[in-house]
C-alpha cells in the first residue's frame, strides 16, 4: 500500500486528480479499449472533479474514451432530485467534460427490481473487462460497518449515523434522507486493478489509523485495501492525527527516497522501478551515502 501525505484538502485533490489524469494518458484509451473508472460522490471527491474539469478545459485530458461506474445511489429518490447522485455527477463533472452519455453508468435507485439492477451493474462492469481504477473515500460507498468484505453490489439499509451525517444535504432534516441506497460492495471495489482512496480532515483520522495501523476489519471496511496488490491512499496532514508519529515519518521517508535518491523519473506511476539508480541516473545517491558506487 502507498500512502501519500499532502498539506490540505486542495493539495490532496490536486495530487489525486493529477495521478488519475496521468494514469488515463498512460493507458492510452481507445473506443475498443476504454479506461474504466469507478467514481464516488459526496464532498470528498469534489476537489478532484474540479481539477478534472480544469484539465479538460486546458486540453490536458479527454474523457471521450473513459467509461465510468458510480459507487452508489439513493433508493426512491427521483433521478432529477438535486441530491440524487445522478444530479451530483452531472453537476460536478459530466456536463463540463466530453464524456459520452452512454459511457456513464449510475445505479438506478428507482428500478422496479433492485436485485436485478445490482446484478446487471456487476455484469456491465465485467463486460468491459473490469474496472481499471476505483476512486473512493474513507468509507467505501455505503458499505456500513459490519458489511461483508466480499460483498457485491446490493441494496443496503443506511445506519442512523449515516442518515444524520447526510441530513446536511437535505436541509438538516433527517426525515428527508432516504433510508436505503444501492451500493457497490467491498468485493466489487477490490476487484478493480487499482484502488485509490482520498482521506481528508481530522474527522477521518480514526478511519485512516484503523486502515493503516490495524488489521483488516469489517467494522472499518476501508481496511480491506490492505489486501489489494495495488492500493493508493492520499491524505492530508489533519487526517494523520491518529497515526503514530513513526508511521507518518515512515511513509514520508519513502517518498523522500523516491524523489531524492532513486529519482521520481525512474519510478512508474504505480511505484514500479523503471530504471535501477546508478551514478549517472541518480548522482545524489552517492553524495547522500558518502560512498562510491561499485561498478
Amino acid at each position: 500500500m502507498r500512502l501519500i501525505i499532502r498539506k490540505d484538502y486542495d493539495a490532496v485533490s490536486e495530487h489525486m486528480a493529477n495521478y488519475i489524469k496521468n494514469r488515463i494518458i498512460e493507458f492510452n484509451p481507445t473506443p475498443d479499449k476504454p479506461f474504466v473508472l469507478g467514481l464516488p460522490t459526496g464532498s470528498s471527491p469534489v476537489g478532484v472533479y474540479k481539477n478534472f474539469v480544469k484539465y479538460y478545459q486546458n486540453e490536458e485530458l479527454s474523457f471521450k474514451n473513459v467509461v465510468t461506474f458510480n459507487m452508489d445511489e439513493y433508493v426512491g429518490l427521483p433521478r432529477d432530485h438535486p441530491e440524487s447522485y445522478h444530479s451530483f455527477m452531472w453537476h460536478h463533472l459530466f456536463k463540463f467534460v466530453d464524456i459520452l452519455p452512454q459511457n456513464v453508468h449510475i445505479l438506478n435507485g428507482n428500478a422496479e427490481n433492485l436485485e436485478e439492477e445490482c446484478r446487471n451493474f456487476e455484469e456491465k462492469m465485467k463486460s468491459y473487462g473490469g474496472v481499471e481504477l476505483f476512486l473512493g473515500d474513507g468509507h467505501i460507498a455505503f458499505n456500513e460497518p459490519g458489511s461483508s468484505l466480499s460483498s457485491r453490489t446490493r441494496a443496503k439499509t443506511l445506519a442512523y449515523d449515516t442518515i444524520l451525517a447526510n441530513s446536511r444535504f437535505f436541509d438538516y432534516n433527517v426525515n428527508k434522507v432516504p433510508r436505503m441506497a444501492l451500493t457497490v460492495g467491498v468485493g466489487t471495489v477490490m476487484d478493480a486493478r487499482e484502488v485509490a482512496i482520498i482521506i481528508t480532515g481530522a474527522h477521518k483520522a480514526l478511519a485512516l489509523a484503523k486502515c493503516i495501523e490495524e488489521g483488516v476489519n469489517h467494522m472499518w471496511t476501508v481496511s480491506a485495501i490492505q489486501l489489494h496488490s495495488n492500493a493508493l491512499i492520499v491524505c492530508d496532514e489533519d487526517a494523520t492525527l491518529e497515526l503514530h508519529v513513526k508511521t507518518v515519518k515512515y511513509f514520508k521517508s519513502i517518498e523522500h527516497v523516491i524523489n531524492d535518491l532513486v529519482g521520481a523519473e525512474n519510478v512508474g506511476l504505480q511505484g514500479n522501478v523503471k530504471r535501477y539508480p546508478t551514478p549517472e541516473v541518480t548522482p545524489t545517491r552517492e553524495a547522500f551515502y558518502n560512498l562510491p558506487f561499485k561498478k
